[in-house]
């Protein structure tokens, strides 16, 4: 036998057990199904030709239909979850938006919805039939199996006591021994193609259920669509929120101190004939403005990319950000020699400044450590640059509306990432920032 053979021959037997494994499970979905499609039949029938009844006074025979429609997705649902306890694969349920806030929006959203009516056909029509089918056929299956298999217990008990037949073991005929061979090898071969039978009928319940129970392809696109415009709306609101702190910033700080140095250097200018000493210390104060307004924008321009994220990447970013820092700060690559994308390095250098720079203003800690490395997830196709910067500080930090850390969240959630805030009151703080990206190795 060659190794190709050898291997099928191992495979076969192990589906075949695998199969069996399942019987319990399906057999509970199958016995249950009919009861619980009646039951679904007979609510969602009345409260739908009930409404019909009632449509008369409107109001009652519309809530008496959307009855009907919830009515119907509760029972979709439980099939749903009967389908994978019984070891079928998740499905991709409907989101069952609210629409519209309000009563009208509430009526609106349930009466428009295709999931809603889908699930009552199913309900109603769909599920009973196919449950009937599907109950009878493994009643009669399970049932001639078990009879069958069983017949030499109770067949001689079948033969009427003056049937000669009775007494097959003593008097040498035949009957009752062909009847017992023939029902012992079908009740055999049916018990060993029970896997397939139970298989088979969760399958087709499954089918059916993944076309008519399952979320829509635009679904998943509308929600995506909605996804984006959130990140939009956050990108933009985020991008708005900096530059009006940016304009902030600057305007009470470096244009106030240049204000400054302009009028002592006309002040100096002034008196620079008539008073030489007094002019030299107004220039000496100008000087000092100057020098005080260089270091608020070499601050202020920590939120821009600067010139060594560009040339050395963004690890020499980070430690040379480390270097600025009054706290020291320690920079853990775990990159792996993976080669980011320009607007992630840009992206994460600005939440790890932002981050640093809150560290140094209220954490009152020792130290901050900042991490960063890729995530891949096996599932999907994108990759996750994670980063944490965390500090040994007194804590209680919070993202407030209009300030650092809020001003982060909702950049993330413009890139599509993630921003995590831990700080409980004494500390310590860790900023956990996740965003997309693609790798190139």
């Amino acid at each position: 036998m060659t190794t190709i053979e050898s291997n099928v021959t191992q495979a076969e037997p192990a589906l075949y057990w695998r199969l069996w494994k399942t019987v319990p499970r399906e057999l509970g979905f199958l016995v249950l199904s009919l009861p619980v499609a009646v039951a679904g039949f007979v609510v969602s029938l009345t409260l739908f030709s009930s409404s019909f009844g009632l449509i008369v006074t409107f109001f009652l025979g519309i809530f008496t239909l959307i009855g009907a429609l919830y009515v119907s997705r509760a029972f979709g649902s439980v099939e749903l979850t009967r389908l994978e306890w019984a070891g079928r694969p998740a499905f991709d349920r409907p989101v069952w938006t609210p629409g519209k806030p309000g009563f009208w929006g509430w009526m609106r959203n349930a009466l428009s919805n295709g999931h809603y009516w889908l699930y009552l056909l199913h309900t109603m029509i769909i599920n009973f039939v196919i449950s009937l089918a599907s109950w009878t056929i493994m009643v009669v299956w399970t049932s001639f199996t078990l009879a069958a298999v069983t017949f030499l217990i109770w067949g001689g008990f079948a033969y009427p006591t003056s049937n000669p037949h009775i007494s097959v073991w003593w008097t040498g005929t035949d009957n009752f021994a062909i009847d017992a061979i023939f029902y012992t090898v079908t009740g055999l071969l049916s018990l060993a193609l029970l896997p397939f039978v139970t298989r088979g009928l969760v399958l087709v319940h499954d089918i059916v259920a993944r076309v008519t129970l399952s979320a829509f392809e635009s679904d998943a696109l509308r929600e995506k669509v909605a996804v984006l415009s959130e990140s939009r709306g956050a990108a933009q609101s985020a991008e708005g929120h900096s530059l009006r702190r940016l304009e902030r910033d600057i305007h009470d700080g470096p244009q106030q101190r240049l204000v400054r140095m302009q009028m002592d250097l006309a002040a100096a200018d002034r008196q620079l004939d008539s008073d030489p000493e007094k002019a030299r210390g107004l220039i000496a104060e100008a000087t000092q403005q100057a020098q005080d307004a260089l270091d608020e924008l070499r601050a202020l321009s920590r939120g821009f990319a600067p010139p060594i994220l560009l040339d050395r990447g963004l690890v020499a970013a980070l430690e040379s950000l480390g270097d600025r820092s009054a706290i020291p700060v320690r920079v853990i690559d775990e990159l792996g020699g993976a080669q980011l994308p320009q607007e992630t390095e840009r992206n994460a250098y600005f939440v790890a400044s932002e981050a640093v720079a809150n560290a140094n203003k209220y954490s009152a800690s020792s130290a901050i450590d900042i991490r960063i490395w890729v995530r891949r997830v096996l599932d999907d196709d994108a990759s996750w640059l994670d980063l944490t910067i965390s500090d040994d500080g007194k804590g209680g930090a919070t993202a407030i509306p209009g300030h650092g850390l809020a001003g982060l969240e909702e950049r993330m959630r413009g890139l599509g990432g993630m921003l995590e805030v831990r700080s409980p009151a004494g500390g310590p703080t860790t900023v956990i920032a996740n965003l997309p990206i693609t790798i190139t190795l």
